[in-house]
């Protein structure tokens, strides 16, 4: 009997595990400008080395995934669209040196889930909810915003067939969308023009609205009803009770409750939830980067970033914090 089964199973082929596939839009932090100098910055702190470790392979350098592919569209030279693709490693963030929260977030999904992963982004920088993502039910509008169109295009035509992504996958191995990753707002908190009550409770109501029609709309788009969604709400500068200046506090607070907002809602409960990215805020960093003259501890510190405050310093120890947290959030859900 046990040489009969054994042949059976040896006849019948092993169907393959479907692919996991997660969606992470979103503007320039969503690209991301934390350049792979920075790195080294996470061993100095007991609580980020772990995480170094990860991201690196047994040689010292930036690691190569195996189980994690990414199709990546934004904007190439001269601003066209432009895509790139492969496993999933660094290089896929704003710059061919630079990291977005993509690469801990491949990482550290590898560990919750058995199944091959894919990740399909799409990010520009300077980009808006408001008007360049903002999905096509929400109120006055007549058509989608021109980013949330080309988001929607390019998941359904990777999804199309996966197989020219990850090689090997076949149109019977199963698709299963597993995850919807929003990270963006910079464009949408300045801008006075479309929030002219900002610096009010609740004058950013309208993008907590345009936030959950965004929800709806993407999982209508993509057929996919319950897709947990995870929101990156904006945390530049840290919490903001520990702003030293109070200039920015109620106007940076109310966007990111605003932000929030729509994980409470009755409708997305248990699969949308609201990541505070301020706790990943490097208050010992900003202060650094901040001084004219620094000592030589400070000058070790400042290698830790790579760009400006708005963009997380361009720091891979904020970045990768982040990328890392959004899995996470994910697999608590799931």
């Amino acid at each position: 009997m046990k040489k009969l089964l054994a042949a059976l199973c040896l006849a019948v082929p092993l169907q393959a595990a479907p692919l996991k596939v997660y969606i992470l839009a979103g503007q320039s932090n969503m690209q991301g400008h934390a350049n792979v100098s920075t790195f080294d910055y996470l061993a100095k702190d007991p609580q980020t080395a772990p995480l170094l470790q990860e991201m690196r392979g047994k040689d010292g350098k930036p690691k190569v995934s195996d189980r994690v592919w990414i199709s990546y569209l934004s904007e190439g030279r001269g601003g066209e669209p432009a895509v790139k693709e492969g496993k999933l490693t660094t290089g896929f963030g704003a710059r061919e040196e630079a990291i977005g929260p993509e690469f801990t977030f491949g990482l550290a999904m590898e560990k919750h889930v058995k199944e091959p992963i894919l990740l399909i982004k799409t990010a520009w920088g300077g980009k808006s909810l408001h008007t360049d993502f903002r999905p096509p039910g929400a109120a006055g509008s007549e058509e989608a915003g021109k980013y949330y169109q080309l988001m929607i295009d390019h998941v359904k035509k990777v999804l199309a067939d996966p197989g020219k992504v990850v090689p090997g996958h076949k149109a019977g191995d199963g698709v299963e969308l597993a995850g919807f990753v929003w990270f963006q707002g910079w464009n949408d908190l300045v801008d006075g023009k479309a929030y002219p009550a900002r610096d009010k409770p609740g004058g950013y109501d309208r993008y907590a609205e345009y936030m959950a029609q965004l929800i709806r709309d993407v999982r209508k788009d993509l057929d996919a009803p319950e897709l947990p969604v995870v929101i990156g709400v904006l945390g530049v500068g840290g919490p903001t009770a520990l702003y030293d200046s109070p200039r920015y506090k109620g106007v940076h607070q109310n966007f990111r409750d605003a932000m929030a907002a729509p994980a409470a809602l009755p409708e997305f409960k248990g699969n949308v939830a609201a990541v505070l990215t301020e706790r990943f805020w490097d208050k010992k960093l900003e202060a650094a980067r901040e001084k004219k003259e620094r000592t030589a501890e400070e000058e070790e510190i400042v290698k830790g970033a790579s760009n400006q405050a708005y963009h997380y310093l361009g720091s891979a120890k904020i970045l990768g914090q982040i990328g890392k947290a959004f899995a996470d959030a994910l697999a608590e859900m799931k």
